[in-house]
């Protein structure tokens, strides 16, 4: 068959560990829908819209940790990927992005649905390929199929990430009656073992010498999976070095009474940033974002900071402005090769004390506000977030759902993993990201999103797969409350027309319209009474819409900062 290399395209993805092909209806893309919807080892679902489709390949992938698959036609249909490849590439997502595309001598000659689609991605791909036009020729089969395997090997190497093939196709799109449509069964496979990013005996010397320099060392998670051995070996390491453990809810290494997790509360009262007791000599960083800004803050301020980051390969970032070393290897091999030979100190620092009875004056301050404040969306997150069910999993739109889930925190609740699109912090893909994951798992799903957020993704329920367990909680106060929290706008005259952008819908129709059954909140009483049933896993897809008042949510926030000022000090 002429468009053989096309089809066998789908038996390298499959014989090299792809499960899932999310794609979007098109005809220039037929020749890969048709090579991967009859492929019988693959979980083939539709999505029409590209934006929401690239999303939930997102959410897949970051659920199973494999490979996700994306097709799409020639056009603009690439482009509406763009956003969910970027987040994918500052994620470490790895995705392999199939973008179907006109033959080279039809680009920019007015055709339709083309445009210049080599390289669309630019510096948000590891890499970007162009698969060969014609591949008649036995050399042109060879190219092809080595392409295919660079390009997944590429997505799985460390760090992990997303990848354009390009595919330019000629008609015929479609096989004639009678035609064969098999695949090759000696298709290339090339694989690729990991590197073992271990460093010489030399460097562990050097650094457990370095090590015994500091007397105050703050250990900080960026976003990351949960890995419990990891988490041991961290601590070993702070009880070893009388070290402060910090961890954002993203990071997942969040344990009640195990690490410092109400830095955001305790730091929001800007005067302990120049506490002397709470600063450090040496940092250690290891994996991706930080939500907290309080703490990207007090970070940036000190002065003659060390600070180490572990990461086995790729771009690192010099966040708060203070890096000194990059050590390349894992972080659970470096806390455990820097941990071996000392001995346990028999009681805290002075450092780790002050961190740890900070954090539990943060948090009794914290659990004290809620209880005696009045219903806004701040107090709403803390009654759904201390009601997740264990061993579920939460995803945190952008704006304030993932800002209030970091200062409440999930350390109190067991086996609940936290996701986010924090790579770039977007809204546009929270909910096809939640989407995406539900579909890979048979725990519950919860999403915590605000109503701009909501209302911008809702095409991300459209399509025939709606999870049976995924749990939508919808934060509406009819525009970005955002911006009311913020000095700059909330002090323009513009405010309400031009950067809340005032909007009177709910979410009532879209989630009728869309399968969901439709709960509604306006205060404590309410809602408490709706969470039992809303997190019954049973109960099927369900939408619970929490209304309140822009202006009441930013007075009751406001007062909660200002005593956070008043009230926390060493």
């Amino acid at each position: 068959m002429i468009l053989q290399a096309v089809i066998d395209i789908a038996e390298i993805c499959v014989r090299k560990g792809v499960e899932d092909i999310v794609l979007s209806p098109g005809s220039r893309c037929a020749p890969l829908t048709l090579a991967f919807a009859r492929h019988p080892k693959l979980r083939v679902r539709t999505v029409p819209d590209e934006r929401s489709a690239a999303f939930i390949g997102l959410g897949i992938a970051q659920q199973t940790g494999k490979p996700v698959v994306l097709v799409c036609t020639s056009g603009t249909a690439a482009y509406n990927y763009a956003p969910a490849v970027a987040e994918a590439f500052y994620q470490n997502i790895p995705l392999l992005v199939l973008t179907a595309d006109r033959p080279p001598e039809w680009i920019d000659q007015l055709d339709g649905q083309t445009i210049r689609q080599s390289h669309i991605y630019g510096g948000h791909v590891k890499r970007s390929f162009d698969f060969p036009v014609d591949t008649k020729h036995v050399d042109a089969q060879w190219y092809a199929a080595r392409l295919l395997n660079e390009a997944l090997n590429e997505a799985m190497a460390f760090p992990e990430g997303p990848v354009q093939v390009n595919i330019p196709l000629r008609e015929p799109f479609y096989p004639e009656p009678g035609e064969e449509f098999a695949y090759s069964s000696n298709v290339k496979i090339i694989e690729e073992l990991p590197s073992g990013f271990g460093l010489p005996a030399q460097s562990w010397e050097t650094l457990n010498q370095e090590l015994k320099q500091y007397k105050r060392v703050l250990v900080v998670a960026g976003q990351g999976k949960r890995d419990e051995a990891l988490h041991q070996e961290v601590l070993r390491f702070c009880q070893a070095n009388g070290a402060v453990f910090v961890t954002d809810t993203i990071s997942n290494q969040q344990v009640a009474g195990e690490t410092i997790n109400f830095h955001d509360v305790f730091l929001g009262a800007k005067h302990l940033h120049s506490a002397d007791a709470l600063q450090a000599d040496l940092l250690i960083t290891f994996h991706k974002s930080l939500i907290s800004k309080n703490l990207k803050l007090f970070l940036r301020k000190q002065t003659n900071l060390q600070h180490w980051h572990v990461q086995p390969a790729g771009m690192v970032a010099d966040t708060f402005q203070s890096l000194t070393r990059i050590i390349r290897t894992t972080p659970q091999d470096f806390f455990r090769q820097v941990a071996e030979g000392e001995e346990n100190l028999s009681h805290p620092s002075d450092f780790a004390q002050t961190w740890t009875e900070l954090d539990q004056r943060a948090k009794a301050f914290l659990e004290g506000f809620q209880e005696n404040s009045p219903f806004s969306e701040f107090k709403a997150c803390h009654q759904v977030l201390r009601n997740l069910p264990a061993h579920s999993i939460l995803h945190l739109a952008n704006s304030m759902s993932v800002r209030y889930a970091n200062l409440i925190g999930v350390a109190d609740l067991e086996g609940v993993e936290v996701c986010a699109n924090r790579g770039t912090s977007g809204i546009d893909g929270s909910t096809s990201t939640a989407v995406g994951s539900a579909l890979s798992t048979e725990k519950l799903v919860t999403l915590l999103t605000g109503d701009m957020a909501f209302l911008y993704d809702r095409n991300a329920l459209w399509h025939n797969y709606l999870p049976h367990n995924l749990r939508v909680v919808v934060l509406n106060n009819h525009g970005g409350g955002i911006f009311r929290m913020i000095e700059g706008p909330r002090s323009q005259p513009e405010l309400r027309p031009f950067f809340e952008t005032e909007q009177r819908l709910t979410a009532q129709k879209t989630a009728e319209d869309m399968g969901f059954q439709y709960l509604q909140a306006s205060d404590a009483a309410s809602l408490a009474a709706l969470l039992p049933s809303f997190f019954n896993p049973s109960a099927g897809p369900q939408l619970l819409e929490i209304e309140t008042s822009s202006p009441e949510n930013f007075a009751i926030f406001e007062a909660y900062r200002k005593q956070v000022a008043s009230k926390l000090n060493i």
